[in-house]
């Protein structure tokens, strides 16, 4: 029967979708068939089809656009140029522009590379191409600017590695900068790029030892980095170890790769929550070699044993970029709050209270402030509403939700998603209201929310919060006696009301089960058939699990939160050996991803909350306090 309702509801939602488009179901067809020709390398039948299309049909240059794709992949220039000659401004352009732009500047075609790059807009730039941007400023005799964003420790795109090489045959970078990144990369793991810039930018590290780091010897910067990078491999299974044999070489090295290698076991012992280690690690550490991430870990370790002077004293330390984040605002305020000073607190709360996410909201109610009901709604007029349906990236996004949803293709709905993303950028708030609102009555829930999240002075939180499916939501969340202002929070983080989503991992549905979750939840309760993607058995399903970690958790709400995304055995070994500050607690997860999603889940709790009538309680008091283990 569960599955006869959703069928029946999705049947709804696509003819609601279709209602409001022109009748194109053999052009859709069409499209299903051409994109499937373009997957098969079929060039020929893709051509035919796109000819085969309607010209008033809102994906009539689809096909041309994925036979430009495939041009690029034949370096065929003169159909890349036709496709962007024929092509007005739009998503489809951009992407084939942003490509090709990578293609010249691999090739080395600067004229071309200077023409197109002007016409290619900042928000379509990915990181590859911006690189080239930059090579070619180079090359004119310009200096690039924030290269020092490659010292992250992550590996980076081809164009991004050219830069950094004519950057330093250029004067613009030493070979400390030079080492400085090869040991970042070393210490990730990433080997064979921190081989590969060595060997472009004849940097003299010792690939022998690198492959047998007990034969590397300290008379040499290459035997140094082996020794180091020996080091701080072995930290990862055997940090205690890593740490005496760092101890015991240290003389060995020069200061700068003995800074850098406790900076990295001092990370390593922070992520692992051993905060006292880390704070006297992170002391014989290098500041100038902390990355930011190394940084915050610093702040965490303190933050974790509520050390607020200590606390105070590394966030001032930070580079200015770290510090200004609104996490350090706030936290730099709590801390001199803990110290007495009130009045030099405020300011930073002020700071950070700015926008409407998790340390806003915290930092509004350090100021005295609550969350009232939805801040101010200002609506869209018709004529706003009629005039963003017109707008050619909107239809085209309609146009591939169609698709997606009458034929069960979600491919089409990712395509649907950039093109509505495209469509919104440089829009003033009544623009991204009107469409949030089209959004939201084609159930395109997800890009509702993104279009009205980006308002600057006019808000509707009903938009950015949106409460569908709240009778079945509801029903279980008061059924188990959970707050469903809490359940709309998760919902909102794991899927954005998507009922087909699904993860990389194979989690699906509205509050994205595991499958093995679902099928465990399901024996528990008694379900012997299910459809996991059934919008009544996923919410049953999801807030029958969500009880159940709640009650395993001591009825902690942060704890369960944590354990709802990375598992009830991790948020026991998250808690300290005292009770925590549920603030506390999830600024130190050490998984990023976890951390951001308990933050944002519960900020969207105390939002929900608002909208719903609930009792006015803080998003302070809704963290609690996390028991000891």
């Amino acid at each position: 029967m569960k599955v006869l309702t959703h069928t029946l509801r999705l049947a709804g939602v696509a003819a609601a979708l279709a209602a409001a488009l022109p009748a194109h179901a053999g052009a859709d067809d069409t499209l299903i068939a051409a994109r499937d020709a373009f997957r098969g390398g079929d060039l020929a039948k893709l051509a035919r089809l796109g000819e085969d299309l309607p010209a008033n049909y809102p994906l009539k240059n689809y096909p041309a656009y994925w036979l430009a794709w495939k041009a690029l992949d034949k370096n065929d220039d003169a159909q890349v140029i036709s496709f962007l000659a024929q092509t007005p401004e739009s998503l489809s352009a951009d992407r084939i522009r942003n490509e090709w732009l990578k293609k010249l500047g691999m090739r080395e075609n600067w004229t071309a590379f200077a023409e197109e790059w002007k016409k290619l807009p900042e928000e379509s730039r990915d990181e590859e191409s911006r690189c080239y941007g930059q090579l070619l400023q180079l090359r004119q005799g310009e200096k690039p600017a924030d290269l020092n964003r490659f010292l992250d420790g992550k590996p980076a795109p081809d164009g991004c590695t050219r830069l950094i090489e004519g950057a330093y045959a250029r004067g613009l970078l030493d070979q400390d900068w030079l080492w400085r990144r090869t040991r970042l990369l070393l210490a990730g793991n990433f080997v064979t790029q921190a081989r590969q810039l060595a060997a472009d930018t004849q940097l003299p590290l010792d690939n022998a030892a690198l492959n047998k780091p007990a034969s590397a010897t300290s008379a040499t910067p290459g035997g140094q980095e082996a020794m180091l990078y020996d080091i701080v491999r072995k930290a990862k299974t055997n940090i205690d170890g890593a740490s005496i044999e760092l101890l015991r070489v240290g003389s060995e090295l020069s200061p700068d790769r003995t800074g850098f290698g406790w900076g990295q076991l001092a990370l390593l012992s922070a992520r692992k929550q051993q905060a006292g280690q880390a704070l006297q690690w992170f002391e014989r550490a290098d500041p100038k070699q902390l990355t930011a991430d190394q940084w915050e870990w610093w702040a965490r370790s303190a933050l974790r044993l509520e050390q607020w002077a200590q606390l105070d004293a590394i966030i001032r330390k930070m580079p200015a970029e770290v510090g200004a984040r609104p996490a350090w605002r706030y936290w730099l305020g709590r801390s001199l709050q803990q110290q007495g000073k009130p009045n030099e607190a405020s300011p930073l709360f002020s700071q950070a209270s700015v926008g409407h996410n998790y340390y806003a909201l915290l930092s509004l109610e350090e100021l005295g402030n609550s969350l009232s009901s939805s801040a101010s709604k200002t609506g869209p007029s018709q004529a706003d509403i009629d005039k963003m349906k017109t707008d050619p990236a909107v239809r085209r996004s309609l146009a591939l939700l169609n698709i997606a949803e009458i034929y069960t293709k979600p491919e089409f709905r990712t395509d649907a998603q950039r093109e509505w993303r495209w469509a919104m950028r440089g829009r003033n708030d009544m623009e991204l209201l009107a469409a949030a609102e089209i959004a939201r009555k084609e159930n395109f829930y997800d890009m509702a929310i993104y279009s009205a999240e980006r308002t600057k002075e006019e808000h509707d939180f009903s938009l950015r919060y949106l409460t569908p499916y709240r009778e079945v939501t509801q029903k279980y969340a008061g059924q188990l006696d959970i707050d469903d202002a809490w359940v709309y929070g998760l919902i909102r983080q794991e899927s954005r009301f998507i009922t087909m989503a699904r993860s990389g991992v194979g989690a699906s549905g509205l509050m994205q089960l595991m499958p093995a979750t679902a099928k465990w939840a399901a024996k528990k309760i008694g379900l012997t058939h299910f459809a996991v993607n059934d919008i009544d058995t996923n919410v049953q399903l999801g807030t029958w699990y969500l009880r159940y970690v709640l009650d395993n958790l001591s009825g902690n709400m942060v704890m369960a939160t944590a354990a709802y995304n990375a598992g009830p055995s991790r948020a026991r070994a998250w808690q300290a050996d005292r009770t925590l500050d549920g603030v506390i607690y999830a600024e130190t997860i050490p998984f990023s991803e976890t951390r951001d999603y308990v933050q944002k889940v519960m900020a969207n709790a105390a939002y929900y909350s608002s909208t719903f009538g609930h009792a006015n309680i803080s998003l302070k008091k809704r963290m609690g306090v996390v028991p000891s283990r």
